[in-house]
């Protein structure tokens, strides 16, 4: 996929339930650490949810020591990290690098436009099939054609949808699919984003 944008330099990511800020600091950091590879690129990071609580908590970008102890590597700790008193304060750019919007996921979300990788990691387990069907096929307008779709390991898109096929051997990683066909896609030579960070969050 990143091969397919360094005509635009663009790369837009969702991350549909933004807890704690975990997932989307998380994504940030591994993308700063690709800088060589999309140096001058511009990278947008849009983490959604409907607590403002939540939110507000995520902007602060605080984390207890248990939680930067789980998953993340001590290099990565010491170098996008200052410790606050007994809590860790993530980097301003990295934080800079995501912007949080609240927003309820079963309502239309046309207005953000298409992005190129949107995680939905953790959410559909709480819906019933019905609105599972709905979320999935409003996710499948809201992602670019060679995009990625990656659910939680207990979430499936398989019987909900026609609008996402399974990338083989890569649980919870989903494609849109072109022919509405339900069957799995075929491998493909895209690796599985792969988020090594700050735990605590979906």
């Amino acid at each position: 996929m990143l091969a397919g944008r360094r005509k635009t330099g663009v790369i837009r990511v969702r991350c549909s339930a933004a807890a704690g800020g975990q997932e989307p600091y998380s994504l940030a950091i591994c993308l700063n650490e690709m800088a060589s590879e999309i140096a001058g690129w511009q990278i947008e990071i849009l983490a959604t949810d409907l607590s403002t609580e939540v939110l507000d908590r995520a902007r602060r970008g605080l984390y207890s020591q248990s939680e930067v102890q789980r998953g993340l590597p001590v290099k990565l700790l010491i170098k996008y990290f200052t410790q606050a008193a007994d809590l860790w304060r993530i980097a301003p750019e990295i934080r800079a690098m995501v912007k949080f919007r609240r927003l309820n996921i079963v309502a239309d979300f046309a207005a953000l436009g298409t992005f190129d990788v949107i995680f939905c990691r953790n959410v559909l387990i709480y819906f019933d099939q019905e609105t599972k069907s709905e979320v999935l096929d409003r996710l499948a307008r809201a992602i670019s054609s060679d995009g990625y779709l990656i659910l939680g390991a207990a979430e499936t898109a398989v019987g909900l949808t026609n609008a996402f096929a399974m990338v083989a051997d890569k649980p919870g990683l989903y494609m849109p699919c072109q022919s509405g066909s339900r069957m799995l896609a075929k491998e493909t030579t895209h690796p599985r984003p792969r988020l090594v960070a700050i735990s605590g969050g979906r």
